[in-house]
């Protein structure tokens, strides 16, 4: 398959994934970019989403990290589940922030490995996660 048309694909499974996942619909993520094993993935901190310390909530920061894990690993459109996943938080976000989610594939196939960060519209580190996925033996969405 050439870069084209893999390109292509990955276009067509972020798609897939934007119009299909409601929990990042829920929390006003949105998909910036996508390509083959790459994604990155934006959504702004509102009051809702602070913890006691009104800062971002730690599982909010690793849910976006975790939909940037899904599209960069599902992009190639052959179905693939988290096996593993952790994160470093470095910095607090504030209501307001931008988080800006980018994942990057290390290593793909049956185990793959991405690593995704997440910095501030600043640019600020903000966590740094590390996600192990699954290959399944079936396509993300048929006729892509």
């Amino acid at each position: 398959m050439g870069s084209d048309e893999a390109q292509r694909i990955a276009e067509r499974v972020g798609v897939f994934i934007s119009e299909t996942d409601r929990v990042a619909r829920t929390l006003g993520m949105t998909l910036e970019n996508i390509k083959p094993g790459f994604a990155k993935v934006s959504m702004k901190v509102r009051e809702n989403m602070l913890n006691g310390f009104n800062m971002c909530h730690g599982g909010v920061t690793f849910c976006l990290a975790d939909v940037a894990f899904a599209y960069a690993c599902n992009s190639h459109n052959k179905k693939a589940v988290a096996l593993s996943c952790n994160i470093n938080y470095s910095a607090p976000a504030r209501e307001g922030d931008t988080l800006i989610a980018t994942a990057e594939e290390r290593l793909s196939g049956r185990i793959g490995i991405c690593d995704i960060t997440v910095t501030n519209q600043h640019g600020a580190i903000i966590a740094v996660f590390r996600g192990t996925s699954y290959g399944i033996n079936e396509p993300v969405r048929a006729n892509l």
